[in-house]
């Protein structure tokens, strides 16, 4: 039960598309994450997502449209719909909040990304 300071977390790594836990509860994950370039098209049969930008501008890419998300903005993506997170001008750190269960490329795990354990910050 101590404050979590969150651009002290993001200064410990520098990686891109791997995700780190910094918080959990009632079966949630606190996730933060550094974006650069585009993801995978993925679903998530079974969860949905949050993405909240902290820094910089994302561009959450569906099938049938786009949405910009700039910093202090987020967005939830429901269970089962197809998308693809994608930093627009450079890196974008964002903190997901989901299930403990999510799989980063959800239903795409031939994708090189997929993280099956993540770090705790």
């Amino acid at each position: 039960m101590r404050p979590i300071n969150l651009a002290g977390k993001l200064a410990q790594f520098s990686d891109h598309w791997s995700p780190r836990i910094v918080a959990e509860l009632n079966g949630q994950h606190v996730k933060l994450v550094k974006f650069e370039g585009e993801f995978v098209f993925h679903k998530h049969d079974d969860e949905d997502e949050l993405f909240l930008v902290l820094s910089g501008a994302m561009r959450m890419d569906f099938r049938d449209r786009s949405e910009m998300v700039r910093e202090g903005e987020m967005i939830v993506v429901p269970r089962g719909v197809e998308h693809r997170p994608a930093a627009v001008g450079g890196e974008c750190a964002v903190l997901l909040f989901e299930p403990a269960s999510t799989l980063n490329t959800g239903d795409a795990t031939d994708d090189p990304r997929t993280k099956r354990t993540l770090d705790r910050l």
